[in-house]
């Protein structure tokens, strides 16, 4: 007997908003060279998030269907000819991602002030100095972001939460991430990261979990943030 199960859907949601809009560019709704409605309204009609939205539109730059132009606007470059669920992978939801970072990371460091000693605050004030040279310099302090977060995991004593905190970290290589820093990491965001991270280890230094795990949290939804927007 045939049984009529639906296909499970695993896209993300941003996969799902860009196989979307290229449809209606495929089917003529969006003509190549033509600019896509602004964003507000573009979220409106798809009725999803302004991030979402956002994610959805790097994927299809990334894809070769739009050409996102700063301070103009979205355009539709030539289509191509793609089979249903055109969008390949390319890596998590970036806000979704930062959520369930500032979630893990967040209890992580709480347990982190529990286990602290003198050379772990040690450790990660040389890394804080070594992410300002790298600022001052006009070098994106990418690695030593890495090791201060993975430095506070392994502080935690719990070997499976650096192991998670660090794939997720990793994640920032994926295409669509990668593609996110390419275009809006600054070095006004770092130096507000650093400061962030300064915050971070004042807390871990007064040995106090709740307001390390609220600066942990305050830091990743800010970094969202610079990364999506609201």
């Amino acid at each position: 007997m045939s049984i009529p199960f639906k296909p499970i859907e695993t896209r993300r949601l941003y996969q799902q908003i860009a196989d979307q809009i290229r449809g209606l560019i495929q089917g003529g709704q969006f003509v190549p060279g033509a600019r896509l409605p602004a964003e507000r309204d573009l979220a409106h009609q798809l009725g999803v998030s302004r991030p979402s939205l956002r994610e959805a539109l790097i994927a299809l730059e990334i894809d070769g269907s739009v050409e996102i132009r700063s301070g103009s606007g979205v355009y539709v470059c030539t289509p191509v000819e793609r089979p249903a669920h055109m969008i390949r992978s390319m890596g998590e939801s970036p806000s979704e991602l930062m959520q369930a970072r500032a979630a893990i990371e967040g209890t992580v460091a709480a347990l982190a002030c529990a286990r602290m000693t003198p050379e772990g605050l040690a450790s990660l004030y040389s890394t804080i100095q070594a992410m300002r040279i790298d600022i001052a310099d006009g070098r994106d302090p990418l690695e030593q972001d890495r090791q201060f977060h993975l430095a506070i995991a392994g502080l935690s004593g719990n070997s499976v939460l650096v192991r998670i905190v660090r794939d997720l970290f990793d994640e920032r290589h994926s295409p669509i991430s990668a593609q996110l820093s390419v275009r809006f990491d600054s070095r006004e965001g770092w130096r507000a990261a650093l400061s962030e991270h300064e915050s971070i280890y004042a807390a871990l230094e007064a040995a106090d979990p709740l307001l390390a795990q609220a600066a942990m949290r305050m830091h990743l939804d800010a970094s969202k943030k610079r990364w999506l927007g609201d």
